[in-house]
């Protein structure tokens, strides 16, 4: 047979790359029950659908080429779904996956090409840094750097997965991606704890330098926090069917669509007082398509939710403010989560619906110290740059700017619910500012003026000068947004916006 010899040797050397690296490192993962990079990429993928790229390739040191399986990554393209994907995988087996040239080299062409023919992209991250010895010296961080790229234009959307420790090239991935999932136990930080305790004197728990609390609850990089690799694996492929393949077309359709059980009971899911708290995710879920809900940074600014979803088959994005925390007072935090929100639903054209019951923005000392008004501005230019549908819904309160931060009167459609309670603040607030009177003061004076304060503050009288387009029942309000959405969504040229937003920060 022809190419005996030949054959022989490509699978040969096929088989031995597609062992990985360290054999004692790939029986403590399966111990452990952690999949390994392989593993990961066959869970992700629809079977029989993954093209290798880079199969063959080592490091560019000559010594340590039999060492350097595929350099520490595990790269290609396949299917999601049917839906093609690029993906590259970390092999913390091989010399802790870590960043060298022919390892960056990799990454870079899968997300170029990416780029270049509208692909989404996953990562599935997990790395220990540079490659000490590779880029030492002026040239070896001179050749690190000469053919990065850190910037990420929302061509196609990037999908990260925090699988282990993953520092340096690693974390900009993830950080620099529209979506991130953390697996418990993984590490996401810029340098290792050995770096920081020479460096800079400091010893820090891993945990406590990047842990899955520290980035859910306290940064926000991560959206999404599960117990496994095969969970955080089904977040990444839940994320990528809300979203098109890439900024040029229109997100997919569900095929599949069922009202939720409380679509048309909404009023008994909100208190009619306003003192009352309740959880806004619940009146959300009632509104989407059943069981479509997907938050995003549940964990972080809880005050603020942003959750994808779908309404009759559409994905949409939605904005709501939660009485649940903090009253509903939007702080810094939420502004910051508000604004990365409507830049990922702006530049891959998913129409925004803003739901708010909300007393306004959390003022104070503290608040003013953690840069509040830019925070507020930085919320309110990326609402006004953003070019898909947005509709805005009162439902309860809405008072002073986060009344304009929520879309009223910015939106395409603004309404409101019955109950709409929509002023420059709180009334009792009001009584105390302009007549110096408090809650428990003057009880018969103070009843009257909050009973004046508060005329002219219904839904109606903002429809009144057709300020609002329309007030409805909350037990319309998916039908509501339903007919809207199929008005507003014409006007977006094959479904596409125009991406004003698409080089916004990704952490800011």
């Amino acid at each position: 047979m022809p190419f005996d010899k030949q054959r022989e040797d490509f699978q040969a050397r096929a088989k031995r790359a597609k062992q990985m690296g360290s054999p004692q490192r790939l029986a403590e993962r399966k111990a452990a029950n952690i999949l390994n990079a392989r593993e990961r990429v066959a869970l992700l993928l629809d079977r029989d659908t993954f093209s290798e790229a880079g199969l063959f390739a080592t490091s560019i040191k000559p010594d340590v080429r039999d060492k350097t399986p595929g350099d520490g990554v595990v790269s290609g393209f396949g299917k999601v779904a049917n839906r093609m994907v690029g993906v590259n995988a970390a092999d913390f087996t091989t010399l802790g996956s870590s960043s060298a040239e022919v390892h960056g080299k990799k990454q870079y062409w899968v997300r170029e090409t990416c780029r270049k023919n509208g692909i989404p992209m996953v990562s599935l991250m997990e790395c220990a840094g540079g490659r000490i010895p590779d880029i030492m010296g002026a040239a070896g961080i001179g050749r690190a750097g000469e053919g990065a790229r850190y910037t990420h234009s929302r061509e196609t959307p990037w999908a990260s997965a925090v699988l282990g420790l993953t520092y340096g090239g690693g974390a900009f991935t993830c950080i620099n991606s529209d979506f991130v999932v953390m697996r418990k136990g993984a590490v996401l930080a810029v340098s290792s704890s050995m770096v920081t305790s020479v460096a800079i004197a400091e010893d820090s728990d891993p945990e406590a330098l990047g842990g899955w609390r520290l980035h859910s609850e306290n940064t926000g990089f991560v959206d999404a926090v599960v117990d496994s690799d095969e969970e955080a694996i089904a977040q990444l492929k839940a994320f990528l069917s809300y979203l098109p393949d890439n900024a040029n077309q229109a997100p997919p359709v569900a095929t599949t669509i069922a009202a939720a059980p409380d679509a048309q009971k909404l009023d008994t899911l909100v208190p009619e007082s306003r003192a009352k708290t309740y959880d806004i995710r619940t009146v959300v879920k009632a509104i989407l398509d059943k069981d479509s809900y997907f938050g995003i940074k549940e964990r972080f600014a809880k005050v603020a939710v942003t959750a994808l979803g779908r309404l009759n088959g559409r994905s949409v994005g939605i904005v709501a403010s939660n009485p649940m925390f903090k009253g509903g007072a939007l702080d810094p935090d939420s502004c910051d989560k508000i604004a990365s929100f409507i830049v990922l639903c702006d530049s891959f054209n998913i129409p925004l619906i803003f739901l708010a019951d909300t007393p306004g923005f959390l003022v104070g000392a503290e608040s003013e110290k953690r840069r509040l008004p830019g925070k507020i501005m930085n919320f309110m230019a990326a609402l006004e740059l953003s070019t898909v549908p947005k509709i805005a819904l009162v439902l309860r309160k809405s008072y002073g700017q986060a009344y304009l931060n929520m879309a009223g009167g910015r939106a395409d459609i603004t309404a409101s619910w019955f109950s709409g309670d929509i002023s420059f603040m709180d009334p009792a607030v009001a009584v105390n500012v302009v007549y110096a009177v408090k809650p428990g003061e003057q009880p018969e004076r103070y009843e009257q003026l909050l009973k004046d304060v508060s005329s002219g503050a219904t839904a109606y009288e903002l429809a009144a000068p057709f300020m609002a387009q329309m007030v409805i029942d909350p037990n319309d309000t998916r039908r509501y947004l339903i007919d809207m959405l199929e008005i507003l969504t014409r006007r977006m040229t094959n479904g596409v916006g125009q991406h004003r937003l698409a080089n916004w920060p990704p952490a800011f």
